[in-house]
């Protein structure tokens, strides 16, 4: 990550990547693929008719004559409508590796049959947006005022003009209101939500919350931190923003939480540490932004980190900062932090 580049990113960018930890678009701005992949029209698999009403979480009311089935979504929404039966073909936000595969925000979708408009942080080819005629656009937002997540900044009038938008929002609330919300936007796209995949889906997610509630309980001592890594420094996220990690506070998970005023510099989301103050917090387990735009576990070569005792205790699991907000997709999340939490040795 060039130290140009760092300074040039923009305050907004840098806030709302807070929302998911440690970066967001920070990192995603120093993303390693620019590919786009070529695909076919959109064709949403909605079986709704008729007029086509949503209200966001914006307050805006989105209005067509029929049920869109030329969709534009972030990647991530995108993949939580398809684990829905929603197909959306057009995406942006990051989407493929240099290598063609899918960034472990696609989901389970088959990246080679999207159209990617386009694919790291600031990037949106609105000529080819335009030429694919979509009938709306469908995200995230990170903050209070709304913004768009992954629209840049300088283009978004364009885009606006082009497609109404409607955005649900994953900023200060716990992950069960985001994941009814998209629950609410792919019913009204036509999916089946009677359907035992669905509701199947959502059963585990609950059990998988209890469970995590229960392991909390069982061991309130065991301290988690959750963490990102960049080249120069490492981020402790707090959890008061964070829709997955004020869940797991509610469910009674014991989190490392920097002060306010370590925060300050981030609007409150997380705190900046160099590799030589990465032992600054004492944790158990260490929950890692699971991002390809950050450095993993595995690739992550500084001593200072390999010495923190819950790595060498083998206690450092993924973390999803942006969920996929399917209930399909946000079980594992649970899941895996409860088992952690059940096999910690109290090391920090």
């Amino acid at each position: 990550m060039s130290n140009a580049r760092t300074a040039n990113f923009s305050r907004r960018g840098l806030l709302a990547a807070g929302g998911a930890l440690g970066l967001g678009a920070f990192l995603a701005a120093c993303g390693d693929s620019d590919s786009e992949s070529s695909g076919s029209d959109s064709t949403a698999s909605a079986k709704a008719s008729g007029p086509w009403t949503f209200k966001d979480d914006r307050g805006t009311t989105v209005k067509l004559d029929e049920v869109p089935t030329k969709i534009v979504a972030f990647v991530g929404v995108a993949a939580a409508l398809y684990d829905y039966g929603i197909d959306v073909k057009g995406v942006f936000g990051p989407t493929t590796l240099k290598n063609g595969k899918a960034d472990v925000q696609a989901g389970d979708m088959d990246v080679s049959k999207l159209t990617v408009f386009g694919n790291v942080w600031d990037q949106f080819n609105v000529e080819k947006y335009a030429a694919f005629a979509p009938q709306v656009l469908l995200t995230t937002t990170f903050d209070s005022a709304g913004t768009l997540w992954y629209v840049p900044e300088a283009s978004k009038d364009k885009i606006a003009k082009l497609a109404p938008s409607a955005a649900i929002s994953v900023y200060d609330r716990q992950l069960t209101a985001p994941l009814q919300r998209m629950w609410e936007l792919a019913e009204s796209l036509g999916a089946d939500m009677t359907a035992a995949k669905v509701t199947d889906a959502k059963k585990r997610f609950e059990a998988a919350s209890e469970r995590l509630r229960k392991a909390a309980k069982a061991k309130p001592d065991v301290r988690v931190l959750a963490g990102s890594a960049a080249q120069d420094v490492f981020y402790v996220s707090g959890t008061n923003l964070s829709v997955d990690l004020e869940y797991f506070k509610a469910l009674g998970v014991n989190f490392v939480e920097p002060s306010e005023a370590a925060k300050k510099a981030t609007g409150g989301w997380f705190e900046t540490l160099s590799w030589e103050n990465v032992d600054k917090y004492p944790a158990d387990i260490i929950m890692m932004d699971d991002r390809s735009a950050t450095i993993q576990p595995a690739d992550i070569t500084e001593a200072t980190w390999k010495q923190l005792p819950a790595v060498k205790a083998g206690q450092v699991i993924a973390r999803s900062p942006e969920p996929i907000l399917s209930y399909d997709k946000c079980v594992p999340m649970v899941e895996n932090l409860a088992k952690a939490i059940e096999s910690a040795k109290k090391v920090g």
